[in-house]
């Protein structure tokens, strides 16, 4: 889940990093007086969960308190990427002397988080890394053995920092680590993170994405920060499609069936198998599909789970047909799987056989898992048939029947 630039202020100054001053606004007066204890010129950023901010006219400049209500004003009108504000951070500009970039990331390929560090900030880093690599220094660290320190210094010295710089940011970069590790984060980072004149640094935008299997373990946080249990926090707000999708994971122990995302296709998909889902998701596009949404279902859901999926994803408004795929299993039946859709189907009113496109689970319990489908004259595909080419059957499926509607 991702962090509002407010919240991840707000951690980092609960953690000792300094913050530059002002607060969060849910309205322009609030905005006003937040500028008024500012007492100097401040600059107000629209709280979305997207980027592209400063091109929409989502951050704009004031240098006085009625300035900054007329800015937080519109920019609490103002929808940038189909989502409107949560409020508007009211921040102090302040007197910059050198940006710099400080982030911690998690590597999947080494398994390990990582120290980023840059002295070009205020730019994107993925810019920095092609441009000019040199001036980024990283550098892996145990979460376990106490040496984050060392390995954040070495790290800053990498892009020539030395002497009283080098000791003032080592502290910073270790601690975005240790809170790192504390709140369950797989990104924690700082830019820019700057100097001013008097030679301080302080960090003026954040950005923080926790994993979403830490939050029961970070509950006091959230509460603290106002996170509601239903929010999701991705690159976005859910949709109410998605937050049903989290509700049916939730309500049932057993399997997964989460990572609901919205799409605007008329396939529906009830797929899984790790990396299974996403080979199949682009296999429905490759052949010109357009995917109703994205999920993942596996680990031997309950029946129960595998019907409150279908019947969200059959709901939604636009699906014509679903398609039911996965990759070989041998942890989830493939005979509840197909129980699981086809009292979907029943209890919404639908004939099995014209709602779901194709099933092609091969795996544990399959016979059982056919035979069910062959009693509702459902299409099935075992492992004779590759994944590419059940999708395939799918968005050909789809197609057939918009012909017949045309």
């Amino acid at each position: 889940m991702r962090f509002f630039e407010y919240e991840s202020r707000e951690i980092l100054r609960r953690e000792g990093i300094p913050v530059a001053g002002g607060g969060f606004a849910t309205s322009d007066e609030q905005a006003k007086e937040i500028a008024a204890e500012v007492a100097g010129p401040v600059v107000i950023k629209s709280q979305v969960l997207t980027g592209g901010r400063m091109k929409a006219g989502g951050v704009k400049f004031a240098d006085t308190p009625e300035g900054a209500e007329a800015a937080a004003r519109e920019i609490l009108n103002l929808e940038i990427g189909g989502h409107m504000p949560r409020g508007v951070l009211v921040g102090a500009k302040v007197p910059i002397k050198q940006e710099y970039y400080a982030g911690v990331i998690y590597d999947g390929i080494a398994k390990k988080p990582t120290f980023v560090f840059s002295n070009m900030g205020g730019i994107d880093i993925e810019e920095v890394a092609e441009t000019h690599p040199e001036a980024i220094g990283r550098g892996h660290f145990s979460t376990i053995l106490p040496s984050m320190d060392f390995v954040a210094k070495d790290v800053i010295a990498s892009v020539g920092i030395t002497g009283s710089e080098l000791n003032r940011l080592t502290p910073i970069l270790s601690k975005l680590a240790k809170l790192f590790v504390k709140y369950d984060m797989t990104l924690a980072e700082i830019n820019p993170l700057v100097q001013l004149e008097d030679g301080s640094f302080i960090a003026v935008d954040a950005h923080m994405d926790m994993e979403t299997e830490g939050r029961p373990r970070q509950k006091a946080l959230l509460h603290e920060l106002g996170v509601g249990e239903e929010e999701t926090r991705e690159a976005r707000e859910p949709t109410p499609f998605e937050i049903e999708g989290e509700k049916v994971d939730s309500v049932d122990h057993r399997g997964v069936a989460g990572n609901v995302t919205e799409f605007d296709g008329n396939l529906g998909l009830v797929i899984g198998a790790g990396g299974g889902s996403l080979t199949l998701f682009d296999a429905v596009r490759r052949y010109g599909g357009r995917p109703a949404n994205y999920c993942e279902i596996g680990g031997n859901p309950s029946v129960s789970k595998a019907k409150n999926l279908t019947k969200l994803v059959l709901s939604k408004p636009g699906v014509d047909k679903i398609a039911v795929m996965m990759s070989i299993v041998s942890n989830t039946r493939v005979d509840i799987v197909a129980r699981g859709v086809i009292k979907a189907c029943l209890e919404l009113g639908y004939d099995p056989a014209e709602k779901i496109a194709v099933f092609r689970i091969p795996g544990a319990w399959e016979e059982e898992g056919f035979k069910i489908l062959e009693k509702y004259g459902v299409e099935y595909f075992d492992r004779s048939v590759s994944m590419h080419e059940a999708a395939k059957r799918a968005v050909e499926k789809i197609g057939a029947a918009e012909g017949a509607a045309a």
